[in-house]
């Protein structure tokens, strides 16, 4: 009996013997692990609403290997990186989630890409690989911003160095389709210039006043600068693909760069749209009446060099280094600027687009675009500088009467696009 019993044990350790093996072999695939951390995450309690129904893998052998895990969405990292010869992994989900929160992104076997590449969109190399899951995000691979060495006016503050050693010519994404024929029928082209992150801004324009741009003769298109972050170049090419109305230069994207951003509107209206009668430069957070700007313009029609907005009269630069709008002496002298309309909205001539450009790559740079531009370039030009009280130009009282009598409003809130745009419609007030 007793023999009996140890041959049953010694059959029963074997048996759980084998299964161990069997199970080590199983979990210990790349290709599991991966799915596993991907699409599962690492804590598998989760409840993700996701059923994997068929893989398929061919892995080669990589040396390098990197991980990448940089609290992002995990679509992010299944779809930025677009390289030749990819591992194949085939996932057919029959209820993949899209939108995985932050805590799912500590991946230990994720995207392997080369390690002399830091852009998602590296070079073809056998060394590179590719995670492929198909109808996974809905979101396309975006490609890597183009930016060698992006232009910036932090060496600039306080020195006295000429704008064209600062500006860079051209632009990522040039969107001529914004104006056909170089504007041959455009009265009036409207410019307005974004942050690449302000997306709710640019969406809420575009279904309310920015809706006159379905007129032949009005053109309204967003003007950003470069970013360093990939995932927003991702979302923001993504936005560029869908609307066709955004123009990216080759600048960084800042508050000191201000004046570049002003420097390659006048660029790309010089380049893309010269035949255009009038140009509206205005920021993301303003409320244009576009009908009321056009009737004002058909009072203005036969004007020339000559810029219209709210003017700004007998301002003091502030010398004070820890102000961060401090202009030094050496960038400019004079103890007062020049006359110039304030920034979030103005409206120029289109005859003098080319010569403020020229000027302006020829003075000293000054990050304060409304005061370089409208006031020291102008003044030089002898332009004319025209106070026009229907620009705001600042936050005012939001009611029906104020909005229909004026031109910009400054100071509006993405979701007060809406409400203002109503308003300017309803058709019920009755003003004097």
């Amino acid at each position: 009996m007793a023999f009996r019993v140890r041959k049953f044990h010694s059959l029963f350790l074997g048996f759980i013997g084998l299964c161990l093996v069997a199970y080590s072999s199983y979990y210990s695939s790349p290709g599991l692990l991966f799915l596993e951390n991907t699409v599962l995450g690492n804590d598998r309690s989760d409840a993700l609403s996701t059923k994997v129904s068929s893989v398929s893998i061919t892995t080669p052998k990589v040396k390098n290997m990197t991980v990448q895990a940089n609290n992002e969405e995990i679509h992010h990292v299944i779809t930025s990186t677009a390289v030749a010869q990819p591992i194949d992994l085939v996932v057919t989900p029959e209820n993949i989630t899209t939108n995985i929160s932050a805590h799912h992104s500590s991946i230990q076997n994720a995207v392997q890409t080369p390690v002399k590449s830091q852009s998602p969109v590296a070079s073809a190399s056998a060394s590179a690989t590719v995670i492929t899951v198909a109808a996974a995000a809905g979101v396309p691979a975006a490609a890597s911003p183009a930016v060698a060495n992006p232009a910036t006016a932090a060496d600039a503050v306080g020195k006295a160095i000429p704008t064209r050693k600062i500006y860079e010519h051209g632009f990522q994404v040039p969107g001529p389709m914004l104006c056909p024929d170089n504007g041959e029928r455009i009265q009036l082209l409207i410019i307005v210039t974004s942050a690449p992150s302000h997306r709710e801004a640019r969406f809420a324009i575009r279904y309310t006043w920015g809706n006159f741009r379905q007129r032949k003769d009005v053109s309204i298109g967003f003007l950003v600068g470069s970013v360093s972050d990939i995932h927003k170049q991702e979302l923001l090419n993504v936005e560029i693909d869908t609307y066709n109305d955004v123009i990216q230069s080759k600048f960084l994207d800042s508050y000191n760069n201000l004046t570049l951003k002003t420097l390659s509107l006048l660029e790309w209206v010089d380049t893309y749209c010269s035949k255009a009668k009038f140009v509206l430069k205005t920021d993301d957070d303003m409320f244009i009446n576009v009908p009321r700007l056009l009737a004002f313009i058909d009072k203005h029609n036969n004007d020339k060099r000559t810029i219209f907005g709210r003017l700004a009269k007998k301002w003091k630069p502030i010398r004070n280094k820890a102000s961060k709008y401090y202009v030094s002496l050496d960038q400019y002298k004079p103890p007062i600027f020049p006359d110039f309309t304030t920034g979030p909205a103005y409206l120029i001539t289109s005859d003098i687009i080319h010569d403020l450009y020229v000027t302006a790559l020829n003075k000293t740079y000054l990050k304060l675009e409304d005061v370089f531009l409208t006031g020291i370039v102008a003044q030089e030009m002898k332009v004319r500088r025209i106070h026009v009280s229907e620009f705001l130009n600042k936050r005012i009282s939001l009611n029906a009467c104020s909005i229909q009598k004026g031109i910009s409003i400054h100071m509006i809130k993405y979701h007060e696009q809406f409400d203002l745009w109503k308003k300017l419609l309803d058709g019920k007030s009755k003003c004097s």
